[in-house]
């Protein structure tokens, strides 16, 4: 499992250091202004949507069953993924006409706030229709992802996300070619659609389980997948209409709000697709194949370890986010049309979603318990209770916080999410809190205060004096609080864990 994890890690990395290089063009190009919030609320609304259908209520349903179906019988998981396949590619395209019909409307709707500025709704409208068939070409990849690592093969599913930044880095290059840089943006948002597709197509296509279109027919199987789709939508809306919440309420806010919502998302994103997607993604397979050969100490033991992976690199995050979330902005994005006052305000919205990163990378691993065993209802019980803290929190903390308010919302409802799935788990015992995983909780934490102090005093001791030297000072600082956290986060691991519980905690 380790192998895999590192093969869909190690992709994912490449796709955020990708991503990180795009959105610093994005922040150098478009600064936070209103072109850049029309961008920005272009982008959510086909993200939303795929985040809902395919990456997240799709793969809880289809993954278990069709790998099940995959262990049993070959012919009878192809004719499964021939017909969801069908269904799939025809139900999104009608999405995609109206949605394009209709797409006034479902601006006005997701970003009421632009009401009041005409241009802006105008080329929010413009970009959206652009950017919108990316989902349908994603919704694609996504099944082929799903098919394919049910048989063990991570590496393009995980690398076609790079081809999102590569595109949108050449358009950006190209953006004088364009009527404004949102556009150059929004076109590289569709060539990455292709690419990816293409990309994931392949695999499958050399791999011989390329779907192909079939008289539908709703089968055991089929029916099977649709009970669990259901729930497992339900689930996937419940936090997409908080993502959405934060969109509506920005628009509301003072141009500059979608903004530093999404540059700070960016980067609490890192942690979450390099570990908490990553692991989860190798993870449910991995449960879901153990479970169907009666293995349920083996489930619990890889949960177990997936747990051990996350908060192991998760923690220098979790400081890091806390302490020097400004240091981090204005190294990364503080340059062009980006403002060090754009950076700060995206660093304090940072630190308010680190409050919730725990949970955040930990809830894929999770919920991987209940969709191994096809069940996807549980899970949304415990969705849709955060999201309905999410939302309240939103509304009563926006006025006086802003954007930032909207971030720690999101914190506080994703705890509220993860601490419902582990005591229904608990009660279920497909989980349980033995001794050896307290005592790893309470060292893991232990760690992370002894390295956010570290972060903390460091910075007061005015790294920048010697930053200052250069020209680059922020990225030097940077650089330096790296070397820092590096070297006390790996020495505090030594210390409580010892090199033992690492060396059986990567050959197990």
């Amino acid at each position: 499992m380790l192998g895999r994890i590192f093969t869909v890690g190690g992709y994912t990395l490449l796709s955020r250091v990708t991503g990180f290089a795009r959105d610093i063009m994005l922040a150098a190009i478009l600064g936070a202004g209103p072109i850049a919030d029309a961008f920005f609320v272009a982008l959510r609304l086909p993200n939303h949507f795929r985040a809902i259908f395919a990456e997240g209520a799709f793969s809880a349903a289809f993954v278990p069953a069709y790998t099940h179906l995959h262990n049993r019988d070959a012919l009878a998981a192809r004719l499964f993924a021939d017909r969801i396949f069908t269904l799939l590619l025809s139900a999104q395209a009608a999405l995609l006409v109206v949605a394009w019909l209709f797409m006034p409307q479902v601006i006005a709707l997701l970003a009421p706030g632009f009401a009041s500025d005409p241009a802006r709704a105008e080329l929010a409208i413009s970009l959206t229709r652009i950017t919108f068939p990316y989902l349908l070409l994603i919704t694609l990849v996504t099944l082929y992802g799903g098919m394919l690592n049910a048989m063990h093969r991570f590496a393009s599913p995980a690398a076609a996300p790079i081809f999102l930044n590569l595109s949108m880095m050449l358009t950006l290059a190209l953006a004088a070619f364009f009527p404004n840089a949102g556009y150059a943006a929004a076109w590289g948002v569709l060539l990455a659609g292709f690419l990816e597709f293409f990309l994931v197509a392949g695999d499958a296509g050399r791999s011989g389980i390329l779907p192909k279109f079939t008289s539908f027919k709703l089968d055991a199987d089929v029916r099977g997948f649709f009970r669990a789709l259901g729930p497992a939508t339900l689930g996937s809306m419940g936090t997409q209409v908080a993502l959405f919440a934060d969109t509506i309420i920005a628009t509301f806010l003072a141009a500059g709000a979608l903004s530093a919502l999404y540059y700070a998302d960016r980067l609490n994103q890192l942690p979450i697709g390099v570990i908490g997607i990553a692991i989860g993604t190798v993870l449910l397979p991995e449960m879901s194949r153990r479970i169907t050969a009666g293995d349920h100490e083996g489930a619990l033991a890889s949960q177990r370890r997936a747990f051990d992976f996350t908060l192991l690199f998760s923690i220098p995050f979790v400081a890091a986010f806390l302490v020097v979330p400004d240091v981090i902005m204005r190294a990364m994005f503080a340059r062009g049309a980006f403002s060090k006052a754009d950076a700060a305000a995206a660093g304090a919205t940072l630190a308010a979603y680190a409050v919730g990163l725990i949970p955040f990378v930990l809830i894929r691993s999770a919920v991987a318990t209940f969709y191994a065993r096809k069940d996807t209802a549980t899970p949304v019980k415990a969705a849709l209770t955060g999201v309905a803290v999410n939302v309240a929190l939103k509304i009563a903390l926006v006025g006086s916080l802003a954007q930032i308010g909207l971030a720690l919302a999101t914190a506080v409802g994703a705890w509220v999410n993860l601490l419902l799935v582990v005591l229904f788990a608990t009660r279920r015992k497909y989980f349980a809190f033995d001794r050896a995983f307290l005592i790893s909780l309470v060292k893991f934490s232990a760690a992370g205060v002894v390295l956010a102090a570290a972060l903390w005093l460091t910075s007061r001791w005015e790294v920048s004096a010697l930053a200052s030297m250069t020209s680059l000072r922020d990225e030097t600082a940077l650089g330096i609080l790296i070397v820092v956290a590096a070297a006390v986060y790996g020495s505090c691991i030594l210390l409580l864990f010892g090199k033992r519980w690492l060396a059986t905690l990567i050959r197990r």
